[in-house]
C-alpha cells in the first residue's frame, strides 16, 4: 500500500471583508471538522490562519476559505506561505488566537448588516432570553462600521466596550458552537444597551419596553418621531397620514423631494407597490437598501410621500428596533434621514435634539454610541432588473475594491462636491467611505473631515499625497490644498470613467467613456457634462460632446429648466420665440437675453443633465428643480409611461462647431421637433431617450473603441441606462456600467484612486 503523504504545515493569509462577519468562527468550525491543528486570528491585513495536518484536508480548508465563506464575507485574496520561526506554533487542536499586532492595515472595515433570519426568530420568540430585545445581533448581522473605532475588529476597539457582557453572553461569545462566537456587539437585556423615550428637552418619558409601547401608540396618533437606529436617526411618522407627512415636510423644509417609507414586510409592501423578484431580493438582502418600486394607484399611502412621482422609495426593517416598531402597526412609516436638507444624518443624542428641535416631537433613542454616521443605501432597477446604486452607504460601504497594482504609499482621495465620499488607497486596495452628503454646509464638511481622520486611522494610513477634483472652487479641493501634501488634480468626468474601470478591473485602453451628468469642471474653462472620453494607452482625449450652449444666470439655470431652454434657443437664433413659448415676461426676456448675448454670468455648457432640464420645460413636464434631478426624473417618468414605439428624436453627430472636441451631438433638430404643434409629451420624452441612445452608438462607431463605459449621474435614469446599454451591445460593443459603485459623484473618490495609481489625471482637447 502507498504510504500516506506527510503532513502539511502552512500559513494562509485571507484578505478582504473578513473581520466582523463571523469569519474566524467559520474557519474554526471548518478546520476542526477537518481534524486540522492550528489557529486563526485577526490582524492588520485581514485574517491569518495556521493549518497543519493531512495536505488534502489543508487543501479542502483553503478551498472553503474562498468558496464557503459566510454570506457577509468577501474574500479578495488568499495567499499561502511557509511558517517562519517567530510564528506561533500550530499546537494541538484548533483555536481562535488573540488578534495580531498592527502594521500596514490592508483588511476591510465591515459594513453594517441587516437583522438575520436567526436573530429575527429569537427576537419574536417569547421563550428566548432576547425576546423583544432591540439590540439583538450575531456574527451574521448587526452594527459594524458604525461602531468600530479602530482595527483589528475586537470589542475593546468598538463603542460596545462600555457594555461588559453578562455570564450568559460571555459563554456564547466563548463557545465555538454558538452563532455568537466572537460576535463583538453581543449583548442582551441584562448587560446591553437599552431604549429611552424623551421629549425635545431631554426629559425622560419612558424606557425599554414602555418606551417602545408609547412610541407605537403615538405614531398611530400622528406624532413625529426622531428614532435612533444603527447608523443614525430617522425621522418617522405614519406614512398613511397626510397631515403628519405635510407637517414633516413643512418642518424639514423639504417641499417635494420623495420620502422613504418603511414597510413591515414584503406582504404589506405589495399592497402599496409592485415588487419584482429582483427588488424583493434586494430588500431582503443583508444590505437591506431602500429600493425604488412602482407605486400602486389608489392605495392609502399619503399623496405627500412623493408628489407627482410614480415610484416609492421602500425599505424593510433592517434593525431589530424597526422590526419591533412595525410588527404591531397596520400601516407603514415614513423613515427619512434625520437631518435638514443636505446635512449629514444625526447620530449624537444631544446634537440630534439641538438640530431636530422643531422637527421631531419626541425622540426614541438608546445608549449605544454611534462612532460615525451611516445613511441608508438607495437602489433602483432598470427595465431588465439591473440594479443602479444611487447611494452607496449602509450594507455596502466601506467594502474595499481591488486596485490593479500596488501603490508605493497611501493616498487620500477627497472626491467632489456633491454626494461626497472620501477614499483611502493603500497597497493594492481602495476603501471608499459611505455617502456623506453635499459639501455646501458646515455640518457635512465637519463629517467629511472626521471621516478622513477615521478612515485614515482605520487603515493605518500616513498619506503621501492627496487627490482631488480639478474644480478650483470645490470645498474638497480647498481642503486638499490645506493639508500640506502633494496635490494631484483629476478631471471630474475622467474620474467617473476610471471608477467604472476600477470596478471591472479593466485597463484604460481602447475604451470610450460616456460620462453624462449635471456639471463638472472642464479644462477649457467651460461646464462639462455630456462627454465622450477616448482612453488609449492611459491617455484620455475628449473625443465628442453635446453641442455647447449657454446657461442664463449660471447657478440659477440649474434650478430653472426654462432658463436652460432659453439658452438652447439663443444658440438656435430663436430666443424671443422660445421666451414667448415658455411664458417669460417681457422684462425677464430682455434681461436673460442680454445676459446670453453679452456672455455675462452665462457659462458655456455641454451638460446632458441640463439638456434633460430643458426638455422637461419644453415638454411642459415642469419648470423648476425643487430638488436635484426633479425635471429629468419627470422626463423619464413620462417616457416610461409612453406607448411602445421605435420613434427617436434626431440627434445627428457632426463635426464639432467650435474647438474642444472632434464631434458634436447636435440637439437642435430634436428641439425643433418637440416644438411642433399637436405634440405628445410622453411620446416625445420616450423618443428623446431613444434618440440619445442612437447618438451614443454613432459616436462609438466613429471612435473605434471596442469597450464603452456608461457613467455619470444621468445614468441613474433607468430608461436611458437600459436603452443605451442595449443599443451599444446590439451594435457590437462591450458595455461596462457600475455594479458595486454609483454612477453619480459618490464614486468620484474611487476613480481618483485609480488615477493616482495609473498617473492618468487630465483630458486633452483635440487640436
Amino acid at each position: 500500500m502507498p504510504s500516506a503523504p506527510p503532513d502539511t504545515d502552512v500559513l494562509l493569509r485571507v484578505r478582504g471583508t473578513v473581520q466582523g462577519v463571523g469569519y474566524r468562527p467559520f474557519v474554526h468550525r471548518t478546520a476542526t471538522g477537518l481534524g486540522l491543528n492550528g489557529w486563526v486570528r485577526n490582524d492588520a491585513e485581514g485574517v491569518l490562519i495556521r493549518a497543519a495536518g493531512d495536505p488534502r484536508r489543508v487543501a479542502a480548508l483553503a478551498e472553503a476559505l474562498v468558496h464557503a465563506a459566510p454570506p457577509a464575507a468577501e474574500v479578495t485574496a488568499l495567499d499561502e506561505r511557509a511558517p517562519l520561526a517567530d510564528d506561533a506554533p500550530a499546537g494541538t487542536g484548533f483555536a481562535i488566537a488573540q488578534s495580531g499586532p498592527g502594521g500596514e492595515i490592508a483588511t476591510a472595515t465591515p459594513p453594517d448588516l441587516a437583522l438575520c433570519a436567526d436573530c429575527r426568530r429569537e427576537l419574536l420568540d417569547p421563550a428566548d432570553r432576547r425576546h423583544r430585545y432591540p439590540f439583538i445581533n450575531c456574527t451574521q448581522c448587526g452594527p459594524r462600521y458604525s461602531l468600530i473605532e479602530r482595527l483589528p475588529y475586537d470589542r475593546p476597539h468598538t463603542t460596545m466596550r462600555a457594555f461588559r457582557m453578562c455570564p450568559d453572553c460571555q459563554r456564547e461569545y466563548d463557545d465555538p458552537a454558538s452563532r455568537r462566537f466572537h460576535a463583538e456587539p453581543n449583548a442582551c437585556p441584562a448587560c446591553g444597551p437599552h431604549l429611552t423615550l424623551t421629549d425635545a428637552g431631554g426629559t425622560i418619558i419612558g424606557e425599554r419596553e414602555d418606551a417602545l409601547r408609547t412610541t407605537r401608540v403615538l405614531l398611530r396618533a400622528g406624532t413625529l418621531f426622531a428614532v435612533k437606529g444603527v447608523g443614525g436617526y430617522h425621522l418617522m411618522c405614519d406614512a398613511t397620514n397626510e397631515h403628519a407627512v405635510a407637517a414633516l415636510r413643512r418642518r424639514k423644509h423639504r417641499d417635494e423631494k420623495p420620502l422613504a417609507v418603511m414597510f413591515r414586510d414584503l406582504a404589506q409592501l405589495r399592497t402599496f407597490a409592485d415588487v419584482s423578484p429582483a427588488a424583493a431580493n434586494l430588500l431582503l438582502s443583508p444590505a437591506a437598501p431602500i429600493v425604488l418600486v412602482p407605486r400602486r394607484a389608489g392605495t392609502a399611502l399619503a399623496p405627500g410621500i412623493a408628489p407627482g412621482n410614480p415610484w416609492v422609495g421602500a425599505l424593510l426593517p433592517s434593525a431589530p428596533l424597526h422590526v419591533l416598531l412595525l410588527e404591531s402597526l397596520d400601516r407603514p412609516l415614513v423613515a427619512t434621514s434625520a437631518n435638514l436638507s443636505e446635512e449629514p444624518i444625526c447620530t449624537d443624542d444631544t446634537d440630534a435634539r439641538r438640530r431636530l428641535a422643531g422637527i421631531a416631537d419626541l425622540f426614541l433613542s438608546h445608549n449605544r454610541p454611534i462612532a460615525r454616521p451611516v445613511d441608508d443605501s438607495v437602489i433602483r432597477l432598470t427595465g431588465n432588473h439591473t440594479p443602479i446604486l444611487l447611494r452607496r452607504a449602509r450594507g455596502y460601504a466601506p467594502a474595499p475594491l481591488a486596485l490593479p497594482g500596488r501603490l508605493s504609499a497611501p493616498v487620500l482621495c477627497v472626491g467632489g462636491q456633491m454626494k461626497a465620499t472620501v477614499a483611502v488607497a493603500t497597497g493594492n486596495q481602495v476603501v471608499l467611505s459611505p455617502h456623506l452628503g453635499d459639501l455646501e454646509n458646515v455640518a457635512t464638511l465637519r463629517v467629511f473631515e472626521q471621516t478622513i481622520a477615521t478612515l485614515g486611522q482605520l487603515q493605518g494610513a500616513r498619506f503621501s499625497a492627496v487627490v482631488h477634483d480639478q474644480h478650483p472652487d470645490y470645498s474638497s479641493t480647498r481642503y486638499a490644498a490645506q493639508l500640506g501634501l502633494p496635490c494631484i488634480g483629476v478631471q471630474h468626468h475622467l474620474a467617473h470613467v476610471l471608477a467604472c474601470l476600477l470596478e471591472h478591473g479593466e485597463p484604460a485602453n481602447d475604451v470610450l467613456g460616456i460620462a453624462w451628468d449635471g456639471t463638472g469642471h472642464g479644462p477649457d474653462g467651460t461646464v462639462w457634462g455630456g462627454e465622450f472620453l477616448l482612453l488609449r494607452h492611459n491617455q484620455a482625449e475628449r473625443f465628442a460632446r453635446l453641442r455647447p450652449f449657454r446657461l442664463a444666470g449660471s447657478a440659477a439655470a440649474v434650478r430653472d429648466g426654462r432658463r436652460v431652454a432659453l439658452g438652447l434657443a439663443h444658440e438656435m437664433g430663436s430666443l424671443r420665440e422660445m421666451a414667448a413659448y415658455l411664458r417669460f415676461s417681457h422684462r425677464d426676456t430682455a434681461l436673460l437675453g442680454a445676459l446670453l448675448e453679452q456672455r455675462l454670468n452665462s457659462p458655456l455648457c455641454s451638460s446632458a443633465g441640463r439638456l434633460f432640464d430643458a426638455f422637461g420645460a419644453l415638454l411642459s413636464l415642469g419648470q423648476l428643480n425643487a430638488f436635484e434631478g426633479q425635471l429629468p426624473l419627470a422626463v423619464e417618468a413620462a417616457a416610461t409611461a409612453a406607448p411602445r414605439s421605435d420613434r427617436a428624436l434626431p440627434f445627428p453627430v457632426v463635426r464639432a462647431a467650435t474647438p474642444g472636441a472632434r464631434l458634436d451631438i447636435d440637439w437642435r433638430p430634436a428641439v425643433e421637433q418637440v416644438l411642433r404643434p399637436g405634440r405628445d409629451a410622453a411620446d416625445d420624452a420616450a423618443a428623446l431617450h431613444r434618440g440619445l441612445a442612437r447618438a451614443m452608438v454613432d459616436v462609438a462607431r466613429q471612435a473605434g473603441a471596442g469597450t464603452v463605459v456608461l457613467t455619470g449621474g444621468c445614468f441613474q435614469n433607468a430608461l436611458l441606462h437600459s436603452l443605451s446599454a442595449a443599443a451599444l451591445t446590439a451594435a457590437g460593443f462591450r458595455v461596462l456600467f457600475h455594479q458595486r459603485l454609483s454612477p453619480n459623484d459618490n464614486s468620484i473618490a474611487a476613480g481618483q484612486a485609480l488615477a493616482a495609481l495609473w498617473q492618468v489625471t487630465s483630458v486633452t482637447l483635440p487640436a
